[in-house]
């Protein structure tokens, strides 16, 4: 269990922070962000930056708590921390709302092969939802973290490819800035104001430090020092990622200035068609497939451990290790198929955009900023946790559904992320309030300060360490691989050899030498 959920207990920091951001850069970057990239230019950029603020934030404040509480999953620290009945509120929620969240990653990955290759989308969604479920299952979160670093390689060596590429093919950068539209590098633009930004930072901040997933490479390196470099690698890679990952679909628009409607969605590898030789066309494919299936792998891992570890083994607890196995592998494909059926029905909901930054809206802080608090309250209570996020989830859903069918009033991207992050924080600063003024603390804090990890050394440095240098290995066997294909396709391809061939050789030199660090 401690394996296939929590990865043995002392993941280096450095996969941890890779596979952390991409969990998170990949849900939307190639579909969501860059259909806004397409459509408004440089404010994509903008939005992300946020993420950077939130990654050093959670690494300062955040990711230390979170890994002193020593245990397997949020759902846990509830219990001890809040009780058993706020538990298994939670957990409903969180399973729930994972449906919609699982299912809004896997559609941008179908969204992908789709536009690349010709074939339906509801295919799409089955075939990859099949595999992510597939190996997920077999391999959790090892599976997951070994995947997402891999890719993060693959990707990082493929816009290397393609930027100066694209660059090309409209001329220069000059070129390039003379004939985007007017406010086209405008820091904010469209529905995307300052108050949408500001709020979006404060919502960034609460997601990655409170989401389930995310709290697993918290709590899944050797020591809090450690989760502190977890959440600072992610802010650093957030500064330049969004960069370079926009430019692209920023520059389809000169090319190509007819998408409308959802086709926007598919700016970035239209732009990717436009200017890679065709090899290297399916390596970026396989990469940003398997990338942007991220954030579906960590959902899915969590999602199972949840169900495994807080529902199944608290109703069978006696069940040996065989058999909660069993249970976390058919509840991961359980849970997979529910996240295909959501994704198949999200073109009936408004599209990719639509559906990520409204779940964000309504759910994300209400779920999330409420435990967050708890690690730095000794007076929240259970009560007043549940209280605040069904108060906040019914509010939002009101303003969100019912005003504008009865009363014609709607609020815009905006005004949607203010209310969604400004009510559950007023509610829980209101009940702290009413706490302190009363003279009453919380009664199962005590519990909590008693599973607190108070030494950051006793976590398993056998096993762990067993598994970092096979990790290691894997990765670096995965480099070299990719480093002499991509050489091989710089080979037969019919034009810019020479960067490709460069690039590959510096993938397989870096391949051997994090495979060398493997036998330390």
């Amino acid at each position: 269990m401690k394996s296939f959920f929590a990865a043995g207990g002392a993941v280096p920091w450095q996969i941890n922070g890779l596979s952390l951001f991409m969990g998170f850069f990949s849900a939307g970057t190639f579909v969501v962000w860059g259909s806004i990239a397409y459509s408004l230019g440089w404010v994509s950029v903008t939005i992300q930056w946020s993420m950077a603020l939130a990654g050093f934030a959670v690494g300062a404040l955040i990711a230390p708590k979170w890994h002193k509480v020593g245990t397997l999953t949020v759902a846990e620290y509830i219990s001890t921390r809040l009780g058993v009945r706020t538990k298994n509120i939670f957990t409903f929620l969180f399973l729930l709302i994972s449906l919609f969240t699982t299912g809004s990653f896997l559609y941008p990955v179908a969204r992908i092969v789709e536009v690349s290759t010709g074939l339906p989308l509801n295919a799409c969604i089955l075939l990859l939802g099949c595999i992510c479920v597939l190996y997920v299952s077999i391999g959790g979160l090892w599976a997951v973290v070994v995947t997402d670093v891999l890719q993060f390689i693959v990707l990082t060596a493929a816009v290397l490819i393609v930027l100066p590429l694209a660059f090309d093919r409209v001329g220069s950068i000059s070129t390039f800035i003379s004939s985007a539209p007017d406010t086209f590098f405008n820091l904010l633009n469209g529905e995307y104001t300052i108050g949408f930004v500001i709020a979006f930072s404060i919502y960034n901040m609460i997601f990655l430090g409170g989401n389930w997933a995310y709290v697993q490479r918290y709590t899944s390196v050797g020591s809090s020092i450690d989760a502190k470099k977890v959440g600072f690698l992610f802010g650093t890679l957030y500064i330049f990622s969004p960069v370079l990952w926009m430019l692209p679909p920023m520059i389809y628009r000169v090319v190509n200035s007819g998408l409308s409607g959802l086709n926007n969605e598919g700016a970035y590898l239209l732009m990717c068609k436009e200017v890679l030789p065709h090899g290297l066309l399916g390596m970026m494919l396989g990469g940003m497939i398997f990338a942007t299936a991220s954030s579906l792998n960590s959902t899915l891992n969590i999602s199972s451990g949840v169900f495994t570890n807080d529902i199944f083994k608290r109703l069978c607890p006696t069940c040996s290790n065989r058999v909660l196995i069993r249970v976390a592998r058919l509840s991961t494909i359980i849970f997979g198929i529910l996240a295909i059926i959501v994704a198949l029905l999200i073109p009936l909901m408004g599209g990719i955009v639509n559906v990520v930054i409204s779940v964000a809206a309504l759910t994300g802080v209400p779920l999330y900023l409420p435990m967050i608090w708890t690690l730095f309250s000794k007076r929240q209570t259970g009560k007043s946790v549940v209280i605040t996020t069904l108060l906040s989830l019914c509010v939002n859903s009101f303003f969100k559904f019912i005003t504008p069918f009865l009363f014609g009033l709607s609020l815009n991207r905006a005004d949607e992320m203010i209310l969604g992050v400004t009510f559950p924080a007023l509610c829980l600063a209101a009940f702290e309030l009413y706490y302190k003024v009363t003279g009453k603390m919380s009664k199962e804090y005590l519990n909590y300060t008693k599973c607190e990890v108070l030494s950051d050394s006793e976590l398993h440095a056998s096993e762990s360490g067993a598994n970092n240098k096979f990790a290691i290995k894997v990765l670096g066997i995965g480099i070299i691989i990719t480093g002499f294909m991509i050489m091989a396709l710089g080979i037969i391809a019919e034009y810019a050899k020479t960067i490709v061939l460069i690039v590959g050789i510096l993938l397989m030199l870096l391949g051997f030498f994090i495979k060398s660090k493997s036998k330390d």
